[in-house]
């Protein structure tokens, strides 16, 4: 019997939610700061964060970014996942009517969501010289508008499988990947565990090590034949910044979540700066615009789990393992089978020399850009989708990957 189509779903938060949102707007009392030239060093500058809040009260349009989110061919959809029953999964799905359309999962990291996706829907429609993609970007469950989650244990094997139970729902036994950030993370434990149906996965955020004469001999002496280039030793500082300056965020949510998430339940300020912060930081002089950042944090404050579920995924993550994915650091270890396209970004967090790529799995597709950030897809639309066409494209490495019919 045929499996029946998603169920459409429809972003609605309530009048209730909004106005209790104002009230807390309204009352919300600040910090001060120091008397610094430049306060981006000890985070979110106070006058940003007021302006914000401000037109977060007072002149953001929710209704407006929820009808526009709407216009997207947003589904829900229950997936099984063992250990946890059915989930309620939300995700868009842009399916095409192109003939051998490649399925692809747009996996999401923090503190992005599906939005993300949004540019690249119209990029991938496929053309005379373009290939064309089925599209699905889920949000993961504790993000968005997809199930909380309250029994521990909850990690990254079971977020893989949660993604991968959903392609196979709609009917899309091979597929290929995009993602960074913990899309990174959960696009290469999908690797791993379904190794004969994640056929390509391209990404975005390279979490890489330099090769070691046990596991790349041959690359380990080109490694250490090869110096590092102009653009390779910046990455490196760029590296070590985000370890000494821009990593509290993580050691926190992956050990005290908890703590944590008195702030995110009770101030959408706290929410507010903490992800502000970020937005700033972690991309290339991206030229945000107010109703953009209170679009991407509302996301958040007015998700189906709750303002504060979405940083749990740190703690589980680094507290619970499986034998085919004991850690984080699997997912920066060799994947065979799944061939790999790699984008790297001069302002990505984690901006290592192309050799150490190399070490991920079998890369068959690399580009280098002069500019770009953690959120690439948002920033770097064009970059992603030109990737994606040139790996999958005809005379691409991985053209033809994906054969026959998908989809319900």
């Amino acid at each position: 019997m045929a499996t029946p189509p998603p169920a459409p779903y429809t972003i609605s938060v309530p009048e209730p939610h909004l106005q209790k949102l104002k009230r807390k707007l309204a009352d919300a009392e600040y910090p001060d700061e120091l008397d610094a030239r430049d306060q981006w060093q000890y985070g979110a500058p106070l006058a940003d964060v007021k302006r914000l809040a401000k037109y977060w009260e007072n002149g953001f349009d929710w209704r407006k970014a929820e009808a526009q989110m709407n216009e997207l061919p947003n589904f829900r959809e229950k997936v099984a996942v063992e250990g946890f029953g059915e989930l309620d999964v939300h995700f868009v799905h842009q399916r095409s009517e192109v003939e051998g359309a490649i399925p692809l999962l747009f996996c999401h990291g923090w503190p992005g969501s599906f939005l993300e996706v949004t540019k690249l829907l119209p990029l991938l429609r496929g053309s005379a010289d373009t290939p064309a993609f089925h599209i699905v970007a889920p949000s993961l469950p504790n993000f968005g508008f997809s199930q909380k989650i309250v029994q521990p244990g909850f990690a990254l094997p079971h977020y893989a499988e949660t993604c991968h139970n959903l392609m196979l729902s709609l009917g899309y036994p091979q597929y290929v990947t995009q993602g960074g950030d913990w899309g990174f993370y959960i696009t290469r434990a999908l690797g791993v565990l379904y190794p004969s149906h994640v056929l390509a996965s391209h990404i975005n955020m390279v979490r890489a090590n330099p090769p070691t004469l046990s596991t790349s001999p041959l690359l380990t002496l080109q490694h250490a034949l090869t110096p590092y280039s102009a653009a390779e030793q910046a990455g490196l500082e760029r590296s070590r910044w985000f370890v000494d300056q821009g990593q509290a965020y993580r050691l926190l949510q992956a050990t005290k979540p908890q703590t944590l998430a008195y702030a995110f339940a009770d101030s959408p300020v706290a929410l507010l700066a903490w992800i502000y912060e970020k937005l700033h930081d972690w991309t290339d002089a991206y030229p945000w615009t107010d109703d953009e950042i209170l679009t991407w944090v509302s996301i958040y404050y007015f998700s189906t789990a709750g303002p504060n579920a979405h940083i749990r995924i740190y703690y589980e993550a680094q507290h619970n393992s499986t034998a085919q994915f004991p850690d984080r650091e699997r997912a920066s270890q060799w994947v065979d089978g799944v061939k790999l396209g790699l984008a790297h970004f001069p302002r990505e967090l984690s901006v290592v020399p192309r050799i150490w790529g190399r070490t991920l799995g079998p890369v068959v597709y690399e580009s280098e850009n002069e500019r770009g950030g953690h959120f690439a897809a948002w920033e770097n639309p064009r970059v992603i989708a030109g990737d994606l066409q040139k790996m999958f494209g005809n005379g691409g490495p991985c053209y033809g990957i994906v054969e026959g019919k998908n989809g319900f």
